[in-house]
């Protein structure tokens, strides 16, 4: 069987920004280490929930982040003979194993706060809501450091939902701590925590559930596979095309195989060079990997069979 393999090999395993993004990582995990404290000891001090939860979660977020930088590093190593594709998926790892935790910890907080929905327990108001107020700044500069990193890439983007929930954590203590100050409401605190538990949960499964498509080596969501193969189709002298396979290799870096059938006589290195410029102008797939049959080879093949 005739074929060609026509791949463009891109393994400069050296993320755009990955030193920016070590850089803001390192900042955030400083303030959240720092807030982490304060918030543990006033939610001690003031016996809130709310407080409590969200500096349980900050101390996920310290694991987090750190897991994200370590992450970083590590995709950052050059591919060897072992890993040829190098240690990009150790940044999809990473986010995934910061979903789920996120996913437990919301789950802790939520039967904690039905412990406190039966049986109410006093609450400082106003200390609650100051501290609140503090850890939202912090949050709202933290995420504000990570924004850009989370639209290109996926361990980013879990550690800046860890630090966005943790700041709706903050907001809910406030409005908590102000609830229970003015009007007395004590079981503000835990139907709050509630709240805030299922938003994170909401946002986790997203994460989990792109990693987990990454890891089984899932068409990409915003790639329509019968769009693809139309593309090729419209490139002249491309008569078939078959065993299309498109995957993530990690956030941004798409990879494509595929079996092309031609005529004899065509020039298959010019298609081919024309069907792989279509993928990455029209699809942003950069690296594809090409077999190529001529039509009477097949037809030979077909009838051995």
């Amino acid at each position: 069987m005739a074929s060609e393999h026509k791949k463009e090999h891109e393994h400069k395993h050296s993320h755009g920004g990955g030193g920016t993004s070590r850089r803001r990582l390192k900042l955030v995990l400083i303030l959240t280490i720092v807030y982490m404290l304060a918030e543990a000891i006033g939610g001690f001090l003031s016996n809130s929930l709310a407080l409590l939860s969200d500096a349980g979660h900050m101390l996920t977020d310290v694991a987090a982040i750190a897991l994200a930088m370590l992450a970083l590093w590590f995709a950052a190593r050059p591919a060897t003979h072992q890993k040829t594709y190098g240690y990009y998926r150790m940044e999809i790892l990473a986010a995934l194993a910061n979903g789920v935790a996120l996913v437990v910890i919301s789950l802790l907080i939520f039967l904690e706060a039905l412990q406190r929905i039966r049986a109410p327990e006093p609450v400082r108001g106003l200390e609650v809501a100051v501290i609140g107020a503090g850890g939202l700044v912090v949050n709202a500069v933290s995420a504000s450091l990570l924004l850009r990193g989370s639209q290109e890439n996926m361990n980013m983007r879990a550690a800046f939902l860890h630090v966005v929930s943790d700041a709706i954590g903050s907001l809910g203590a406030v409005i908590a701590g102000l609830l229970i100050w003015l009007k007395g409401i004590l079981i503000a605190d835990p139907l709050i925590s509630i709240a805030i538990a299922v938003l994170i949960v909401y946002s986790s499964w997203q994460l989990i559930r792109d990693a987990v498509n990454v890891l089984l080596e899932g068409t990409p969501a915003h790639i329509d596979i019968s769009a693809v193969i139309g593309a090729m189709q419209r490139v002249s002298g491309i008569r078939e095309v078959h065993d299309l396979h498109v995957w993530t290799l990690t956030s941004g870096k798409y990879q494509l195989s595929v079996h092309l059938v031609m005529c004899d006589g065509d020039e298959a290195r010019t298609i081919v060079h024309a069907a792989q410029n279509q993928l990455r102008t029209q699809f942003g797939i950069s690296h594809s990997t090409v077999q190529v049959d001529t039509e009477s080879e097949c037809a030979e093949e077909f009838r051995a069979h």
